[in-house]
């Protein structure tokens, strides 16, 4: 959430930034909020000042034994006034919050102008493999007997996905070696609670702008998170963290979901574009001043991790009009995946400045000066399981059909080699 000081303060940076993003109108609507609701306050304590002031005026009256019903009939009359002005600021600052809740975070200076097409590619790691005739991983996968789509779409419907025999295997060394990684990094493992109440979902900024893609209970106030990220900032709601115990750092491990609403006919086939996933997730606490450090630090991990598994990718700096509502700026990795020709996302990572640890409540006491000051939160994806399986299987595939695996996976229980049934059965 932004700080609404700072829009008062100034109101021509911020609107220039919010040009950025596209949405001057929604800080419009806050600005025409906040200027009635002042306003009315001003009222409001004009009318508390009023009734005190005839409250002492009606008590001298009644010590002299004097009248005071005209006093009094118009002391009933500024209460129920009063009564009206507080009900209809509350109303206002209410609205206020509200439209101050939709507004997103001001992109930092360095983030590319622009929409999706103008992100900016910022290098290229490793190189592509040369593959006559690639094969895709859903081909890969059910050769090997390790995926059933068709099995998961009858039990839960379109986008699910049964993994079996050598990918669960794959899967486990995948968690065991970014966590391993990120433990060696400061990052301390969570597994979280994967159903959070709404205050959550707008306490990280994913309500009111991403309801759509979110599942949600029918019966109870909860939700279905998709992305750690979620119940990691919970840890420190409503909360002062020590200076000297900055930066915390944690690694969620979770299932997570999302509705991909409206997202048909785009990446449906096999486990890219699915409604229930696993991730291993980075998210930092850290003072103002050394979140951009800490961004870049995270970054750094993802790629290691890329590079240890030996898929080529590529690093891009995401452009304003395409971050989300949270993130001042995002870096995304995208590995080549061979049989689309192209790299796609499997990681990102976002500053997301004090956007929502103003939601969080979540603040830290400078070590010298009074008050506290909101701290700066940061999250990033170690691995994206279903994505990384992906890459692992194309970018490693032999021409028999078989998939050479990384060492740093064999280690941590991984098959080898995935090949393909002897019986070619699925």
């Amino acid at each position: 959430m932004l700080d609404l000081r700072l829009i008062r303060s100034d109101p021509d940076g911020v609107r220039a930034a919010m040009a950025r993003r596209g949405t001057v109108e929604g800080l419009r609507e806050v600005q025409a909020l906040d200027e009635e609701a002042r306003a009315l306050r001003a009222r409001v304590e004009a009318t508390r000042a009023e009734r005190a002031r005839i409250s002492k005026e009606i008590g001298a009256i009644r010590r002299d034994g004097g009248d005071s019903s005209d006093l009094e009939s118009q002391s009933r009359g500024l209460a129920d006034a009063l009564d009206r002005e507080e009900e209809t600021l509350r109303e206002l600052d209410a609205r206020r919050d509200e439209a101050l809740l939709a507004m997103p975070n001001i992109a930092a200076p360095e983030a590319p102008d622009g929409g999706e097409d103008d992100s900016v590619e910022l290098r290229q790691v490793g190189t592509p493999p040369a593959l006559g005739d690639p094969k895709d991983h859903v081909e890969l996968a059910e050769a090997a007997g390790a995926l059933d789509m068709e099995a998961a779409a009858a039990v839960s419907g379109a986008r699910f996905a049964y993994l079996k025999g050598p990918l669960v295997r794959l899967q486990m060394a995948l968690v065991t070696f970014a966590l391993d990684v990120l433990e060696g990094e400061g990052f301390l493992p969570v597994i979280p609670p994967v159903l959070v109440r709404e205050s959550a979902m707008y306490g990280t900024g994913f309500f009111p702008t991403d309801r759509q893609s979110i599942y949600a209970t029918a019966d109870d106030d909860l939700y279905l998170v998709g992305t750690s990220e979620v119940p990691l900032a919970g840890l420190h709601l409503d909360s002062i963290i020590p200076a000297d115990d900055l930066p915390v750092r944690y690694a969620g491990i979770s299932t997570c979901f999302r509705r991909e609403a409206g997202a048909a006919g785009r990446d449906t086939r096999g486990i890219f574009r699915v409604h229930q996933f696993d991730k291993v997730e980075m998210f930092s606490f850290t003072a103002p001043e050394e979140s951009g450090q800490e961004h870049e630090r995270i970054l750094a991990i993802e790629e290691r991790i890329l590079g240890e598994l030996e898929i080529p990718y590529r690093v891009v700096d995401i452009a304003v009009g395409d971050l989300g509502a949270s993130a001042a700026r995002k870096f995304d990795c995208e590995a080549w995946i061979p049989s689309q020709g192209r790299y796609r996302e499997v990681t990102s990572c976002s500053n997301c400045t004090d956007y929502q640890a103003r939601r969080l409540r979540a603040r830290m006491r400078p070590p010298e000066g009074k008050g506290t000051v909101p701290v700066h939160t940061l999250n990033g994806t170690a691995v994206a399981v279903g994505r990384t399986i992906i890459a692992l299987l194309e970018n490693h595939q032999r021409d028999d059909g078989a998939v050479d695996v990384p060492a740093p996976l064999v280690e941590r229980g991984a098959p080898p080699r995935i090949e393909p049934r002897a019986d070619g059965a699925a």
